[in-house]
């Protein structure tokens, strides 16, 4: 898009909602540039009457006049300025709001390729360029345009002959300023930038602080943040340098109008062609107007930086995923899972991660999945809720070709629990109710008893209300994976994913877990990555993956005779087993 469009899109999407109070902030600023108009003017009488005439009366009237007239000034740019404070934040919200739906809303497969902390960057920083560019442009292109011209005004009425003289210097100034502002668009960008590269650096010191600490470099990890906050310091100093370019210029301009005026003005004295009253009534115009004049020479600096920000947030809102089959409701009978030729790769010209993937996962049986790390398996199991689409092949539910139906219809009856147990930083019974928002406290503690939770939470200072810290920090791993088991398990849905933790528990913690899976997965179709013994010796079917292939099928017994990867995985376990009861 243009920046042209682009201002057209902020206004018609954002701006133009807010129209009625943004007309009472036009209406506060036409006040404001009335009163510091008057302020100008007043002075002409204030010389003329008072300090020649001598007038008693009006020595009085005009003091109380130039109160008034402050007092409505500095009133006005308050109301004027909240007004579009509050605007500024509306629109900064909805902009916000709209990047996080369009980031929750975004495949798998599309966050994976962007680090969250360059999402940060654009919720944070380019939001709040576009804020700046609505309520500063606005105040700045009705305040400080309504107030010149009203000043222009007042010179005009003083003498018209200095008052051109003074408006020649406005066009040099536009000039500046365009230069200037096509200089902040390129910087501002490379800020932007540097802000994702220092959020993302931020983000994975503060998650990895414990490998930082075990491994002793605190001292490398702080020179580093030297080095990025550097980087990013000197793009901000650049930006105000730009913004600071403008008063060495503007000074030099004001200095050589005003002392052209003065001359030009004595000369204009001399003739009797202008009273000394109306010099100062000018003079205080033109002084009053070189803050506009300023503001307004900037003014395009900050719509370039808002431009900017445009520009890497607005595709982000457009690239909201579309479900071409959001009208198609999958229908679920027993929750048969088949796979037909799978192929997958995760980007083009990549190597391919599954080969021609032929699987049968029955209802109500538990089919695992074995083989070594990288073979595939998450793969697999990724691709039935569609968090990524395969390349060929079909996959299909009870008969149906998933990829023909809408996505919410498929995963609203797959419950998930993940290896990398994810938590939220809120309370154990908010952690569970997460499946099923509507669920009552009854509910909720039935999943916990059959989980297992019950007997940690009871332990609680709070119970059921105890936070538990950014993903779950506050419990231990045993914990995390029965609390992940009851959200799956209050979702009641038919079809069950579970990708077992490799983490070693202790002998009583092994066998809460597995009876809490055990109560998860009764009556349902269940995949699972196997890495316990128990979970493999008690599946009804077995597929043994290598290298993105399916290189055995069949169960424990089978397998143990005709598979010697899988020969060797049983006995890997067994060892591990034995050595953990010794």
């Amino acid at each position: 898009m243009t920046n042209i469009q682009i201002l057209k899109r902020l206004y018609n999407n954002y701006t133009k909602k807010f129209l009625d109070r943004i007309f009472v902030s036009i209406f506060f600023s036409l006040l404001v540039a009335l009163s510091t108009s008057a302020i100008a003017y007043l002075l002409d009488p204030a010389i003329e009457k008072i300090f020649i005439d001598k007038d008693r009366e009006l020595m009085v009237i005009i003091p109380i006049a130039i109160v008034i007239v402050f007092a409505t000034k500095g009133i006005s740019l308050y109301l004027a300025k909240t007004i579009l404070a509050k605007v500024g934040g509306e629109i900064k919200r909805i902009l916000q709001l709209q990047v996080m739906q369009s980031i929750i809303n975004q495949s798998v497969q599309n966050i994976d390729k962007k680090h969250s902390g360059k999402f940060l960057s654009h919720l944070n920083y380019d939001t709040n360029l576009i804020q700046k560019l609505v309520t500063d442009t606005v105040l700045l292109a009705t305040k400080d345009v309504l107030t010149l011209i009203g000043l222009i005004g007042v010179m005009f009425y003083q003498n018209w002959k200095l008052a051109i003289f003074a408006i020649l210097m406005i066009p040099l100034a536009t000039v500046v300023a365009k230069s200037l502002g096509k200089r902040m668009g390129k910087i501002t960008t490379e800020s932007q930038e540097v802000s994702g590269m220092l959020n993302t650096f931020f983000i994975e010191v503060i998650k990895n602080h414990k490998i930082i600490k075990i491994f002793q470099r605190e001292d490398y990890e702080s020179k580093r943040s030297d080095s990025k906050l550097a980087k990013f310091i000197e793009k901000v100093v650049k930006i105000q340098i730009i913004l600071n370019r403008a008063t060495p210029i503007m000074e030099t301009l004001t200095g050589l109008m005003i002392a052209g005026l003065i001359y030009y003005s004595g000369t204009l004295i001399m003739k009797n062609e202008l009273g000394i009253n109306n010099f100062f009534s000018f003079l205080a115009a033109m002084m009053l107007a070189y803050q506009p004049v300023r503001a307004l020479a900037t003014l395009n600096m900050g719509i370039f930086q808002g431009i900017s920000g445009a520009k890497r947030i607005l595709p982000i809102i457009d690239s909201k995923p579309i479900d071409k089959n959001e009208d198609k409701k999958l229908k679920f009978d027993s929750g048969n899972i088949t796979f037909k030729n799978v192929e997958f790769k995760y980007e083009k010209g990549s190597l391919g991660i599954l080969n021609k993937i032929n699987l049968n996962i029955k209802s109500g049986e538990i089919t695992a999945l074995v083989g070594h790390s990288g073979a595939g398996k998450s793969t697999i199991m990724n691709l039935i809720p569609r968090f990524y689409e395969p390349q060929n092949g079909e996959i299909l539910i009870d008969g149906q070709i998933v990829a023909d139906f809408s996505i919410k219809s498929l995963r609203e009856n797959i419950s998930l629990v993940s290896q990398d147990i994810t938590l939220f930083d809120d309370t154990v019974k908010n952690n569970i109710r997460y499946s099923k928002l509507n669920a009552s406290d009854e509910e909720i503690s039935r999943v916990a008893k059959l989980s297992f939770c019950d007997d940690f939470i009871e332990k609680m200072p709070n119970g059921y209300d105890t936070i538990i810290g950014e993903n779950g920090v506050r419990i231990s791993g045993g914990e995390k994976q029965r609390l992940s088991i009851a959200r799956a398990m209050l979702k009641e849905s038919k079809i069950i994913l579970l990708d077992e933790a490799t983490s070693s528990l202790d002998t009583e913690t092994e066998e809460k877990i597995q009876n809490a899976i055990n109560h998860l997965t009764k009556g349902k179709t269940t995949l699972v990555i196997a890495h316990r013994l128990s979970t493999v010796i008690n599946s009804n079917k077995i597929y043994v993956i290598e290298k993105g292939e399916v290189i055995g099928e069949g169960s424990h017994n089978d397998l143990i005779k005709s598979s010697e990867i899988y020969k060797n995985f049983y006995n890997k376990q067994l060892n591990k087993l034995n050595e953990n009861n010794l």
